[in-house]
């Protein structure tokens, strides 16, 4: 009889904790970004406070507040709209990779004012200024010099198009002609142009092509993260702050961590 009376005790005790630890699992607000996917309207917590910190960084208004509400899912649909991602309002594990990525690789693209993510005509595209040096142009193209080699000038026309063009995780893999590209998909395309690609390839890849060194014409500089390259004295890079809104840019940046390698004779 007294056994019966300690295990209904027992019994009832457990009834009793269980909905209390669900209560404080469900107050949970300590979550980092990836935590918890997919994050999605009612959430609440720091991952989503950095979701929309992110969002905004990436051009996509949003309150900024740690709570997942219509605002934010607007937000969510209007960047899975820009990545050509699935159109849900619910973020996963992807659109997080995405995001972060454009918030760190896409920084200089997305609020060009030059030719406004136009595809550029022939004539600017081939622009050419005497010297060595390449110049930038009003519209965020970048003029080509007079002395460079044939490659080196192909190099920027092919630049020059996609130059304004929008930032898209993942874009121009896989297929030449995108809708955006990703910083190794930009340059690929560019050195493409001068038929030194055959196909893309990824940051990492660029980290052991070619020439070890910096080159005198063209240098690229990667890692398993991001990388750019510098052509003629410009910067052709995603990221960074360009008053044009281009990935050509006249500042150059930091080098540490990068490998630095260049086409062979260039």
């Amino acid at each position: 009889m007294k056994l019966s009376l300690r295990l209904l005790v027992a019994v009832m005790a457990l009834f009793l904790i269980a909905p209390t630890q669900g209560a404080v699992a469900k107050k949970r607000t300590n979550w980092s970004l990836g935590d918890r996917t997919p994050l999605k309207q009612g959430h609440e917590g720091h991952d989503v406070k950095v979701l929309q910190a992110f969002l905004n960084r990436a051009g996509h208004r949003s309150s900024v507040d740690g709570v997942f509400g219509s605002v934010t899912r607007r937000a969510v649909r209007a960047f899975e709209r820009a990545q050509t991602r699935t159109v849900d309002g619910r973020v996963t594990r992807g659109d997080v990779r995405a995001l972060r990525d454009v918030v760190v690789n896409g920084g200089a693209v997305g609020s060009a004012n030059g030719t406004g993510g136009a595809v550029p005509t022939e004539e600017q595209t081939r622009r050419v200024v005497p010297g060595a040096k390449a110049s930038l142009g009003p519209d965020g193209l970048a003029v080509a010099p007079a002395d460079a080699p044939p490659a080196v000038k192909e190099i920027i026309a092919a630049g020059n198009r996609i130059a304004t063009m929008p930032y898209r995780y993942g874009g121009g893999h896989g297929k030449w002609e995108d809708t955006g590209y990703d910083c190794s998909g930009s340059v690929s395309y560019a050195l493409h142009g001068a038929g030194l690609l055959e196909q893309s390839m990824p940051s990492g890849g660029f980290a052991k092509w070619a020439d070890a060194g910096p080159g005198k014409w063209v240098t690229t500089y990667a890692n398993g993260g991001h990388m750019y390259m510098v052509v003629a004295g410009l910067r052709f890079d995603t990221s960074g702050r360009s008053k044009a809104g281009s990935r050509w840019q006249a500042d150059l940046r930091s080098t540490r961590g990068y490998s630095v390698r260049h086409p062979a004779g260039l």
